[in-house]
């Protein structure tokens, strides 16, 4: 293992870098990075690095054949402050969703797909009611 970096990185594989780059950093707030565009680039948010791999990149090239065709149900998991005002921008801007918003005891959330199909979780914690102090 090499050493601990600050961001914590994540490979989505995409069928165009450009439009993937576009998609994270004029909807949801990433910010470009370096690119080798049309085979790799990534963007960044916070401590996530997104590295966004297109055909011709060897993160692509190694996928299993298998594994390329039955995608699992990962996504990635960014925290917003206000749910619905979320929705009601990303929907001006021409998003739609992937599914329906979902309540549940620890918050609320909905789906969105990057170009390529890749899962993007939006996330809403519930509110915890301040603890009472004696």
């Amino acid at each position: 293992m090499t050493a601990e970096t600050d961001h914590a990185s994540v490979r989505y594989i995409v069928d165009d870098v450009q439009a993937a780059v576009t998609f994270y950093t004029a909807h949801l707030g990433f910010e470009a990075g370096m690119s080798a565009a049309p085979a790799f680039a990534e963007v960044t948010r916070g401590r996530l690095r997104l590295l966004l791999s297109g055909p011709a990149s060897s993160g692509a090239r190694a996928t299993p054949e298998d594994a390329a065709a039955t995608g699992g149900r990962n996504r990635i998991h960014l925290i917003v402050d206000d749910l619905s005002a979320e929705i009601d921008r990303l929907a001006a801007e021409g998003l739609s969703f992937r599914s329906e918003q979902v309540s549940g005891p620890g918050g609320r959330q909905i789906l969105l797909a990057d170009p390529a199909g890749n899962l993007v979780e939006l996330f809403e914690p519930a509110r915890r009611p301040a603890s009472a102090t004696a």
